[in-house]
């Protein structure tokens, strides 16, 4: 256990910093702080910065001429800010140190994956043979959702006198974290105050200019041995100095406990006011690490998956970082997915279709969380209704990109960092987002049997989507099918058809599917509704007998493009031109974004059967073989292994892989398949962020789907989980390289369902309950059940 306890690095490098802190952020759910070095501002190397979940405000920047409006998640007041320097007895004073002073002789970071810490260990070595040992700790606190507090003890080796320390609350801060957005306005903050307390605690307030989100920050700084303080004031920040008396064998310590509020917060109150009396009445620095440890604790009791090897350390990172920022604190809050983590600002903080890839984890691990974020979604669904209605349909359009409101949050224009050339941007025509929903809705209730949720506000949304589906899709009496036009699909590199004069492609057969999908579960939903409640869904939605049938005849007669007996991406697929793959591998390596080489060149991905990431195959990745052949029957089409494994074959080889994503969804759907190349493409997904895979992209942000995706192929994809009306099914696809696992999940209102999987056997173990026995469905449809406070392990076919 304990050799998955630290995520380390060695040594600073400032050409991989950003990728550090953000692989170091600390979170609880509420808010989280990059790992950034406390000596460190905001520049090309480091970008401290701290991000409350679901703080956004607007701003309007002029691109290419034109007006744009865009809504960020908002970067916060730095609470870690923390300066110093030497004065030894004798001599001047010294340089304020930080990691890029040329005195630098160590850095070792460690991020304690177990207890939710951060530990920054430096030594500086002036050439008088003067040496300052210096180490940072840092905490987010996973119990009280509104402190952090930052630990620093300075050691003199081989000199003695004082060192000067300034505990900085620096407000003047904005969103410039992502090199492609500098052109565009990033000072969301404004009406700064600041001021520092009788006690010594510094507390800053100010408001988001366009939402008028009030925050309050308060810092209590204390130091060992105590000293004058010398306080200074602007608008934007807040500073305390003070010198202390240092020499070996007497080292000064200084903390730094801070206090987040905002008028996000609920019972609301005064944010600056708040924070300055919790701050000030916060435990010391050992009671808070003792609390907060033990929160983390019982967050593992529920959410850990053990496996061995280097696979288990990085999924316990990846674990690691899903928890904390959504973390059973989420479920108090109104907030969603955010795509890169609470961790940078990419994607400008916005929630896309990720949730697709969280849910299911967190549905079976932390039901209040994952209902919790259905609920974001319900609640913007006024929003939804209204989008479609300006569309021109009727039903629930959620947008591609969600921020606070549930409007459309895609950008209209976006750059290409290659050409230097602003263009237009179509992926708000990714409708897909809205089956993620309901699909994530379904997976819930299988998992929890959360009838007063799916017969409320689950049965609007998925009824509401699926109206959606029905009033979008047309006839076409030529092919005898229901039709879907003018969308995007997952993989955003066909936009339009080539010489188009408008954007969108037609038939993208992973929407028409799972339009057709969510259409059949709205009306298997529909029917377990009472009369009443049934009564009422109809007359919101406006919807009659006829409707009905109609949905019912769509889900039978969608169309589903095929070419050269596989399954097309989209109508028209098969017509496009091959790509000389050879050709521009050998001219630029790296081809991932394929998109902007081919822009540089004044061409376009749409031209070719060059795919960004995995579309098509997404129907393998959320169907196991048997259904996804069951969904294809019903609409009148045969789909056999030979059939899909051309299929998978075909789109494979026309991938490049842009997303973090397609790795994941390829490497589940060929370890479904017992795939020669399976372990490759999920190696590539376990090694996405930490490894940096895209080039610069994780010190953004981490990419919070794919890490909340590989723990999801281990349970639900190489354990082969899959919660069911009829009971837990489990169905493993091993693969060699993760030979066996270990977790505990919920289901059906049982807590802590413990799962032991190894090759050819499994454990079950269910604690004691009054709930009964736990059914399962074990491969070939063989039934067993589990007695509450009972283990049993079972035989399972191998091969």
């Amino acid at each position: 256990m304990n050799t998955f306890r630290h995520w380390e690095y060695h040594r600073y490098d400032p050409k991989t910093e950003r990728l550090v802190e953000s692989l170091c952020t600390l979170g609880n759910g509420r808010f989280a702080t990059r790992g950034a070095a406390p000596e460190s501002t905001a520049g090309a190397v480091h970008y401290p910065a701290t991000y409350l979940a679901g703080c956004y405000n607007r701003l309007t920047s002029i691109v290419a001429g034109r007006a744009v409006s865009n809504e960020d998640m908002v970067r916060l007041p730095d609470w870690t800010a923390l300066r110093y320097r030497c004065l030894p007895d004798g001599a001047p004073p010294g340089d304020w140190l930080t990691p890029d002073h040329p005195t630098l002789r160590h850095c070792h970071v460690s991020l304690d994956l177990r207890t939710g810490t951060l530990t920054r260990r430096m030594l500086f070595h002036d050439a008088e043979g003067r040496r300052l040992g210096v180490t940072h700790t840092r905490l987010v606190h996973m119990g009280d959702p509104y402190l952090a507090a930052q630990r620093t003890v300075f050691t003199a080796y081989g000199w003695r006198g004082r060192i000067e320390v300034e505990s900085v609350l620096d407000g003047e801060v904005t969103n410039a974290g992502v090199d492609r957005y500098r052109a565009l306005a990033g000072g969301h903050l404004v009406a700064h105050r600041a001021g520092v307390e009788a006690e010594g605690v510094a507390w800053l307030s100010c408001t988001t200019s366009a939402s008028r989100v009030r925050i309050g920050l308060a810092v209590r700084t204390s130091s060992r041995p105590l000293t004058y303080v010398d306080r200074r004031c602007t608008a934007g920040t807040a500073t305390q100095r003070s010198a202390m008396p240092i020499r070996r064998g007497r080292p000064v310590v200084v903390v730094k406990t801070a206090a987040l509020f905002s008028s996000l917060d609920r019972p609301l109150a005064d944010p600056v006011r708040h924070s300055i009396e919790y701050a000030g009445r916060a435990p010391d620095f050992p009671t808070l690490l003792a609390s907060h440890r033990a929160s983390w604790q019982r967050i593992w009791n529920e959410g850990e998956l053990m496996t061995a090897g280097e696979s288990g350390r990085i999924l316990r990172l990846h674990a690691f970082h899903v928890l904390q920022t959504l973390s059973p604190h989420t479920a108090e809050l109104d907030t969603g997915v955010p795509a890169r983590g609470l961790h940078g600002e990419a994607y400008r903080g916005h929630v896309f279709w990720d949730e697709l890839f969280v849910l299911p984890y967190l549905a079976l691990h932390f039901p209040e969380t994952a209902r919790a974020l259905l609920m974001y979604r319900h609640r913007r669904l006024p929003a939804a209704l209204e989008a479609a209605r300006r569309g021109g349909v009727r039903g629930a359009m959620f947008p591609w990109q969600s921020g606070s409101s549930g409007a459309e949050e895609t950008q209209r224009v976006h750059l290409n960092p290659r050409s230097g050339r602003w263009l237009p941007d179509h992926s708000r025509l990714q409708h897909h987002v809205n089956s993620a929903i309901a699909w994530n809705v379904w997976q819930y209730g299988l998992a929890t049997g959360d009838t007063g949720f799916m017969h409320g506000q689950g049965a609007e949304l998925l009824l509401h989507i699926a109206h959606f589906w029905a009033d979008s899709a047309d006839w076409d009496e030529s092919l005898g099918r229901y039709r879907i036009r003018g969308v995007v699909g997952p993989d955003e590199y066909h936009d339009a058809y080539p010489g188009a004069a408008v954007p969108g492609i037609d038939d993208n057969a992973y929407t028409n599917v799972t339009a057709a999908w969510v259409l059949a579960r709205a009306l298997d939903l529909d029917q377990e509704l009472s009369a009443a409640r049934r009564a009422q869904l109809h007359a919101n939605l406006g919807l009659g007998a006829d409707d009905l049938a109609v949905w019912e005849e769509i889900s039978h007669r969608m169309y589903v493009p095929f070419h050269r007996d596989v399954i097309s991406q989209f109508h028209g697929y098969g017509d496009l031109a091959e790509l000389d793959w050879d050709a521009y591998r050998a001219r630029y390596h790296d081809i991932r974004r394929l998109d902007r080489i081919l822009e540089a060149e004044g061409d376009t991905p749409n031209r070719y059967q060059a795919s960004k990431q995995a579309d098509t195959l997404m129907l393998g990745y959320l169907f196991r073989p048997a259904e996804l052949a069951r969904l294809f029957a019903r609409l009148g089409y045969v789909l056999d292994d030979a059939l899909w494994a051309r299929t998978v074959a075909y789109h494979l080889r026309r991938t490049c892989h842009g997303s973090t994503l397609s790795s994941l969804v390829h490497g589940w759907v060929l370890a479904r398949q017992q795939g020669p190349d399976a372990w490759r493409y999920c190696r590539e997904a376990l090694l996405g962020d930490i490894t940096d895979v895209q080039g610069g992209t994780t010190g953004e942000g981490i990419h919070l789907g794919a890490m909340a995706g590989t723990l999801d192929l281990v349970e639900r994809g190489i354990v082969g989980l899959d919660p069911a009306t009829d009971g837990l099914h489990i169905d493993p696809m091993p693969l060699s390289e993760i030979p066996g696992s270990a977790f505990s999940v919920s289901y059906l209102g049982h807590r802590d369902i413990r799962i032991r999987f190894r090759p050819g056997r499994l454990g079950v173990r269910v604690p004691p309950s009054l709930l009964g026995p736990v059914p399962l469905v074990l491969p070939g449809g063989r039934r067993e059940q589990v007695a509450a406070g009972r283990e049993r392990w079972f035989r399972l076919p191998t091969g």
